[in-house]
């Protein structure tokens, strides 16, 4: 049963959070990143053999195995997935960033320049579960990026088949490449790039503890969209909403991952109870109920405040993956929302709009870190470099205060490439 508390009792509201792994799989990935790194595709075959129980003789996708795929995908999910890609679409489109330059009177140019990075690899979970959710939300904002080369990794299964779903998925996003391959290896193909696999500047996408622990270790060689823990949602709910619907959005989210959190906030003490209630009776209808139950119980809670603004303080708090405000008109409470990753407003907006169709991107910050870092977007797939021209007069009215800035933090070579220019 998920635990009812009093908000006024919690003493220290990180308890709230959502529990970070602790498995420790460093030095196994380690040695997997090492072993790829030295043998490329050799070790890659390896692996896919020894943990997906598959022997492969070519790591990569073919054209025929793609034209295969979209035939054996039902024509409803067919368009269903190229609605939802649609709807990706024009919301990222709206992200796109352009440069800026500013040029003075005295012939002075500043500017920045927004530049697609080269190559982007995604990882995507495979094998007995299937995501073309993923591929969507991650290879729609690259490609409206600009970037060359998008590339997939995602593991096969026995047969050596990647389902066909996600090359269906890959299709429609206009992925470039795929390879089947899988876990913290695939990461390391990434990284360092093998025979088949390319090095890519870029690697976004979630996966299982070895994959989020091959991405931190990989990190600084390439970049990495952010190391996600367990899904979360939060529920902000005002009095007289509905229990069944409440319920039904908390466990979308607790069916994920045992270690899963699912917290609401309501002042409605009657609405907590019938909320407790509604997720018994919804949990035995799960095909996922042993997932739910465990996240619930172990993780879960309703939270009775005093009203809706200390609901929302604790809210700003916890910093949530997915934040639903319930409530009739949720807009007025917008801008009080400091941190959360995702906020789905009103009463017809479950968490599940946002993980397929609505078009605002489903990967997201957890465990607090909505605080300081943001959805995946078209941001994540582009670099900024600045650049600046100095006219030889202009350089000149400035250069003595260019060294004498130099010479108080010591840098004497600093002054004298700008006073050099101007002696006679």
């Amino acid at each position: 049963m998920i635990r009812i508390i009093e908000a006024k009792d919690i003493r220290d509201r990180r308890i709230l959070s959502s529990p970070k792994p602790t498995d420790d799989v460093s030095g196994i990935v380690a040695d997997i990143i090492r072993n790829v790194r030295e043998r490329g595709d050799g070790a890659l075959l390896e692996y896919t053999k020894k943990f997906d129980g598959a022997e492969l003789k070519s790591l990569k996708v073919t054209p025929e195995e793609m034209e295969e795929a979209m035939k054996k995908v039902p024509a409803k999910f067919l368009r269903i997935l190229r609605r939802a890609a649609r709807n990706i679409r024009t919301f990222h489109l709206k992200q796109v960033r352009k440069g800026f330059e500013l040029r003075k009177r005295n012939g002075i140019v500043l500017g920045q320049k927004v530049t697609p990075i080269e190559k982007a690899g995604l990882y995507v979970p495979g094998g007995t579960a299937a995501y073309p959710s993923t591929v969507l939300m991650d290879a729609i904002p690259a490609k409206i990026a600009g970037c060359e080369k998008v590339v997939i990794v995602t593991p096969p299964n026995k047969e050596g088949q990647v389902n066909p779903v996600i090359l269906a998925a890959a299709g429609i996003a206009g992925v470039d490449e795929i390879y089947k391959a899988g876990g913290a290896q695939a990461i390391a193909a990434l990284a360092y790039g093998t025979e088949s696999v390319p090095k890519v500047d870029k690697i976004v996408g979630p996966g299982n503890a070895f994959v989020a622990e091959a991405k931190k270790q990989v990190f600084g060689l390439v970049s990495i969209d952010m190391i996600a823990g367990p899904s979360e949602i939060m529920i902000v709910a005002e009095k007289g909403e509905d229990p069944k619907h409440i319920a039904a959005d908390l466990l979308s989210q607790a069916e994920h991952d045992k270690n899963a959190t699912a917290v609401l906030a309501t002042p409605d003490r009657e609405l907590g109870r019938k909320v407790a209630d509604e997720i018994e009776v919804l949990l035995k209808e799960m095909p996922r109920e042993d997932i739910a139950r465990t996240s619930v119980e172990r993780n879960g809670k309703i939270i009775i405040t005093r009203d809706i603004d200390e609901a929302i303080d604790i809210a700003n708090e916890i910093a949530p993956e997915h934040l639903e405000l319930v409530m009739k008109d949720p807009f007025p409470y917008l801008d009080r929302i400091k941190h959360a990753g995702s906020v789905f407003l009103g009463e017809n907006c479950p968490e599940a709009l946002g993980d397929y169709y609505a078009g605002m991107n489903h990967t997201l910050p957890t465990c607090g870190t909505a605080r300081f870092s943001s959805p995946l977007s078209v941001d994540d797939f582009v670099k900024k470099t600045q650049y600046a021209f100095y006219p030889k007069d202009a350089l000149a009215k400035v250069a003595n205060d260019i060294a004498y800035f130099a010479n108080k933090e010591g840098l004497s070579g600093h002054a004298r490439s700008a006073t050099i220019r101007t002696e006679k």
